[in-house]
């Protein structure tokens, strides 16, 4: 799933080409906003917020959420598409650009004074300009939970998916298995605040200061390989707030020992 600092670029990226422009062409293929037409209203921006992007043009807000397998793409005018039309799920153009979304598990135009009824319950974004540690670290310190499962709570903080939550429990010698009301939940939004912020840098996300291939990660899909730190063999398995919910967490023994 992309994590915030994907969704922040893709928002920025969108905001650069559309931005100020009047929208030439506004086609939502989803129930409930098919017939939303935006054609002729100027695009204001378009933001972040946590794993969420909102389209704001006119009085409205097109709101999209790319989940696991979504992307929005960027194209001049007549220029082939990079995936089939089968899989756009929205067209939003101006004279000079056409952005396409694909895949988008979320797509909804709603008025942009209600935007709070699909992102108030977030809570703070490390790459907002509004961004609230102490907040993010209350919310998260009360939370009972494996901390793996509490990082991934987008009502604690959003933007941290499942390979910032692995990196970020490395990084701090925390077994992932820990409840996160027991630990210093500051120093692990913090820490984890500056790794997205240095992320959104660099052409591309490491957590090791390495960007060339396989060596990005201290644990995150490195299951049986050596840890970078003492050698020991990193182990894998899985957690969730539910069955459904289950993501793969991956941690070494040794840096990261379980708690008793």
């Amino acid at each position: 799933m992309p994590e915030g600092d994907t969704v922040w670029r893709t928002a920025h990226h969108l905001s650069e080409v559309l931005a100020g422009a009047v929208i030439t062409d506004f086609d939502i293929r989803v129930p409930g906003s098919a017939t939303a037409d935006l054609t002729g209203e100027t695009v204001r921006e378009v933001v972040p917020r946590g794993k969420h992007i909102l389209h704001r043009i006119g009085e409205h807000t097109l709101h999209s959420h790319l989940k696991m397998e979504g992307a929005w793409h960027i194209y001049r005018p007549g220029a082939r598409w990079r995936a089939p039309a089968f899989r756009a799920r929205a067209v939003v153009a101006t004279s000079q650009w056409q952005t396409v979304g694909f895949d988008l598990a979320m797509v909804e135009v709603l008025p942009t004074r209600e935007e709070h009824r699909v992102v108030g319950h977030l809570g703070p974004d490390p790459l907002a300009d509004d961004w609230d540690a102490a907040e993010a670290a209350r919310r998260l310190a009360a939370d009972d939970r494996a901390v793996h499962v509490a990082l991934l709570d987008q009502r604690l903080v959003a933007g941290f998916g499942n390979e910032y939550a692995n990196e970020m429990l490395f990084v701090r010698g925390i077994h992932p298995n820990t409840p996160a009301a027991r630990l210093d939940a500051l120093a692990i939004v913090e820490l984890g605040a500056r790794m997205m912020r240095q992320n959104l840098a660099g052409p591309g996300r490491t957590f090791t200061g390495d960007a060339r291939p396989g060596r990005a990660t201290w644990v995150y899909g490195r299951e049986h390989r050596p840890c970078r730190r003492c050698g020991t063999k990193i182990r894998s398995g899985s957690l969730g707030s539910d069955a459904t919910r289950e993501r793969n967490v991956f941690w070494c023994p040794r840096c990261q020992p379980r708690q008793a």
